[in-house]
């Protein structure tokens, strides 16, 4: 399959189309709550009042957010919210076991606090990153981004995150650059599933260059009005929503920039079977099962029709572009 260019592109929203002033401002106050260890009750105070400013009154903690105006039709979906308890439990989080409800049931003896990211490679400004730090760029660039995500299943999450582009600017890649790529934590003694063999640990992931600046790749530091729960890849993970989940690295460490294409966890398992990209393609099998359809989580009932699988997880007129003139047959 060839993929046309798209001449429009993708037109990221500036932040007076998105936010009111007030809410804008009252960020700032969330860093230093979310700095100071109060993170719970800043990210649910601080969603709370974007809802109240778009005038849309939540019936529930843990329901849809407000719909956040958008200059690109189709960059935020208006699909039904998957419910959090599904989303919450049902996860890929291999550092803590294969079984879906394992991350639910290990992760909560991940520390998360303090954090930080090391941003190393092909950059001007090398260097460890507290999370504090990486916090601070969300004053002008954190949005919510209701999005669909697919892990083989998939799911509809109201994220709180900003483009890692942000983070990407701030830290000045060389001319050199092409790719960039993401470890994330490896730790026995918290993460029973690093002790064994089902991967080679650390997790790697990895993004061309003109792939991770694209405004929906997002660092996301929570979910649902609320921080990362550490099942879902806290403190901060990646969200790449028109690739399959196992792009989006969970639980970040490091950031390395280089100009050779990284070797990744799933391609160095099973190289015919995860390919780099990785994008979601309903033309191109796995080797051992279809990808035309997907099911989507709280959609599983005994009668349940399965969903086809749109290209690029229904993202084609946003990322269509990075890939024009490519085989996506070949480079799956």
């Amino acid at each position: 399959m060839l993929i046309k260019s798209n001449s429009q592109g993708f037109v990221h929203p500036i932040p007076s189309e998105i936010t009111p002033l007030a809410a804008y401002q009252s960020r700032r106050n969330m860093i230093r709550l979310m700095a100071s260890g109060a993170a719970g009750a800043a990210l649910a105070s601080w969603a709370g009042r974007e809802a109240l400013a778009q005038a849309w009154a939540p019936p529930g903690k843990h329901t849809a957010l407000a719909a956040i105006k958008s200059a690109t039709p189709g960059a935020l979906t208006m699909e039904k919210v998957t419910d959090y308890k599904d989303a919450s439990s049902y996860n890929n989080f291999y550092e803590f076991g294969t079984d879906k409800a394992d991350p639910a049931q290990y992760a909560q003896a991940l520390p998360t606090s303090p954090w930080q990211v090391e941003i190393e490679g092909l950059v001007k400004k090398p260097g460890r990153y507290a999370l504090e730090d990486l916090l601070k760029l969300s004053a002008q660039e954190e949005r919510i981004y209701r999005l669909r995500c697919v892990e083989g299943w998939s799911m509809v999450i109201p994220w709180l995150g900003y483009s890692l582009s942000a983070l990407i600017r701030k830290v000045e890649p060389l001319g050199s650059a092409k790719y960039v790529e993401f470890v994330t934590l490896a730790d026995p003694k918290t993460m029973p599933g690093v002790r064994s063999r089902v991967l080679d640990w650390p997790y790697v992931e990895g993004l061309r260059l003109d792939e991770a600046m694209h405004p929906l790749t997002l660092l996301a530091f929570g979910m649902y009005g609320e921080v990362l729960p550490k099942q879902s890849g806290a403190p901060l993970r990646l969200v790449v929503p028109w690739k399959y989940g196992f792009k989006s690295g969970k639980s970040i460490v490091k950031i390395r920039f280089t100009d050779k294409q990284p070797q990744t966890a799933w391609n160095k398992a099973a190289a015919s079977e995860y390919g780099f990209y990785s994008n979601v393609n309903p033309a191109v099998d796995h080797p051992r099962w279809s990808q035309a359809t997907e099911r989507r989580i709280g959609e599983d009932g005994l009668f349940a029709k399965k969903r086809k699988t749109l290209l690029f997880n229904g993202y084609e007129a946003q990322v269509g572009q990075l890939y024009a003139g490519m085989d996506l047959k070949k480079f799956f």
